[in-house]
């Protein structure tokens, strides 16, 4: 198997792990024997891929694009995942986001020393306290959008 289709199969397995296997097949409708031959490596299964409409099932239900990720890095882009999810509505204004504010910073800061633990920050440590203070980041600006709209 060439190592594109390797690595799709393990992100595929990755993705139904996530979701569950019991969940998966009510999800996509397929058997658990169909899904396993989507991301089994036997030689028979080589050519098996799951189709697109059940990995965004799938997607949908992990809250994570692992196959269209690694899609992405196989072509060499990259995709940035908004876990806030926001085409959801949020209510709550200004309070609402003084409370998110504060969540995220607090998980920042508890990233931050489990980083920090051992004396030094890895390249993955920084990436994951990167991830956090983006995170933060946004959670600011729509508190600056909320408090404009309340000023106007």
């Amino acid at each position: 198997m060439n190592p594109s289709g390797s690595y799709l199969k393990k992100h595929t397995e990755a993705l139904v792990k996530a979701v569950g296997i019991e969940a998966a097949c009510e999800v996509t409708g397929k058997s658990k024997a169909t899904l396993g031959r989507y991301y089994s490596d036997n030689d028979e299964h080589l050519d098996r891929f799951m189709p697109v409409d059940a990995v965004a099932a799938l997607e949908a239900a992990a809250g994570f694009p692992h196959v269209t990720q690694a899609l992405a890095e196989l072509t060499g882009a990259q995709l940035e995942f908004d876990e806030r999810r926001p085409n959801d509505t949020r209510s709550g204004g200004v309070n609402a986001d003084v409370i998110a504010l504060s969540q995220r910073f607090a998980m920042l800061m508890a990233e931050y020393q489990q980083s920090i633990a051992d004396g030094k920050i890895t390249v993955n440590e920084a990436k994951r306290l990167l991830k956090e203070t983006s995170a933060l980041q946004q959670v600011l600006v729509d508190m600056k959008l909320h408090l404009e709209d309340e000023s106007v």
